[in-house]
């Protein structure tokens, strides 16, 4: 008793002001320890900025998550961007953003590299075997999540359908599915905005943890006051820094290098990502797999496993695509595939989260210069409708390649069938950490490779 009367005393009292310093250290730990994808990367924010450290308020953390919910990229990595921006101005943020990525690219790098070197091992390729199904699993689980979050009604679900068809059956590509999706909200909901309320959200805040550095009623910082001069500046540096390196590519390599391409290519990615790294994944597969050939359908599915095992956004999988395609395409020779490999990862992941920093630093002032509650509009509640049936297609996608390894023409794999089925089940039943998940499943692979 005596214990809980002390935390409601401390908690009266607002906390400690926070240097770039100490800023500096909590970014590098999170970025170590963000794992679960962006629910748990949230989570994990919220526990430690609103609930301990009381660096934010609970509505000025749900205002911030609101706007990075609504903007292509990875949410979670926006929102510890805006929020080291928030406090520390456009260096806070910078810091945030870029350490939030930066250990899970070493990390995917050197696993990149041990992967395409040494995954004929039968250790790694044991491991694998089990990790494989799962990932099916997790995409299964992924459409589920979203679908059963966003698909409220009739028009809804038939927009969901009407894009799984477009992709699977036309082979649409996804910017197109994307645009025809925005157009239908669009429309939609002028004629009828009830259908397109956007479903879930994250509700309004209604909890209190004490007073915080910034707070509910703190008036806004000046520099993250709006000014014209402010947007025009982040806007034409955030060109700048895309341009130049496109420009040294193209001048040294030719718009055609594989380098150029996927600097051009994750440009594209980066700018939908409605609906987060699940959503751009078929588009990825789409080109890195079918129109470039960077690498093969099974690679990408390994790489989304290990993307799902390392922390960072899970569109840190780009890192391995970009490593991947480097390494096989041997850019720098024979004598430097390690080189190419890293070289192309850095440059994938820069071209990748280049926007998601313009967007906070350019829009973070005009959405703090309100303090109105920022909701979907029509037009993305249609592209995350939409987003259900692509990522449906994407575990089928998946399945195919795990359950007939070798095409309908060879042998159905039932082992991996029943890895998938117990994946699925621990997962939407019994609602086991993805983590937990695929390292049983990479275990149980590796013993039944070793038995059979």
């Amino acid at each position: 008793m005596d214990t809980s009367q002390q935390k409601i005393s401390a908690n009266t009292q607002p906390p400690a002001q926070v240097t770039l310093a100490q800023a500096f250290w909590y970014w590098l730990k999170l970025g170590f320890i963000s794992f679960g994808g962006p629910a748990g990367q949230i989570s994990i924010m919220h526990q430690d900025l609103v609930e301990r450290k009381r660096w934010i308020s609970e509505q000025r953390f749900l205002h911030a998550l609101n706007y990075c919910m609504v903007l292509p990229g990875p949410e979670a990595q926006q929102l510890a961007t805006y929020i080291g921006w928030l406090m520390h101005r456009t260096w806070g943020g910078i810091i945030a953003g870029t350490l939030f990525v930066l250990p899970s690219l070493f990390i995917l790098i050197a696993l990149s590299w041990i992967y395409i070197a040494f995954g004929d091992v039968p250790l790694v390729a044991g491991l694998f075997y089990g990790i494989k199904p799962a990932v099916t699993a997790i995409v299964v689980q992924a459409a589920h999540r979203i679908g059963s979050r966003a698909l409220k009604n009739n028009l809804l679900w038939a927009i969901a359908a009407a894009a799984f068809v477009a992709i699977f059956a036309l082979n649409i590509p996804f910017p197109a599915i994307v645009a025809g999706a925005a157009l239908i909200g669009y429309v939609g909901g002028r004629v009828a905005p009830d259908k397109f309320e956007a479903g879930g959200g994250h509700g309004k805040a209604n909890k209190s943890y004490g007073p915080a550095l910034i707070d509910d009623h703190m008036p806004t910082p000046q520099h993250a006051l709006f000014r014209w001069s402010g947007l025009v500046k982040v806007a034409v540096i955030g060109i700048l820094l895309w341009l130049l390196p496109m420009a040294l590519l193209t001048a040294n390599y030719g718009w055609d290098h594989t380098l150029t391409q996927m600097g051009w290519f994750f440009t594209k990615a980066a700018l939908l990502t409605f609906g987060g790294a699940y959503a751009v994944l078929p588009y990825v597969y789409q080109g890195a797999v079918g129109h470039y050939g960077w690498l093969t359908p099974t690679q990408m599915i390994d790489g989304l496993a290990l993307g799902e095992t390392t922390p960072g956004p899970l569109i840190m999988v780009v890192a391995f695509v970009g490593f991947v395609g480097g390494y096989v395409k041997a850019l720098f020779g024979p004598d430097m595939l390690f080189m190419a490999g890293a070289m192309a990862a850095v440059l994938v992941t820069w071209f990748t989260f280049l926007p998601s920093f313009i967007f906070i630093l350019a829009g973070g002032p005009m959405v703090e210069s309100t303090h109105g509650d920022l909701k979907f509009t029509a037009p993305l509640t249609a592209i995350t409708t939409a987003v259900v049936g692509v990522i449906l297609n994407l575990a089928i996608f998946f399945g195919y390649h795990v359950l007939w390894p070798k095409g309908y023409a060879g042998k159905f794999d039932w082992v991996s069938a029943l890895i998938a089925l117990a994946a699925a089940i621990a997962l939407l039943r019994f609602k086991r950490n993805v983590i937990e998940v695929i390292a049983a499943c990479a275990v149980i692979g590796l013993i039944l490779k070793t038995i059979l």
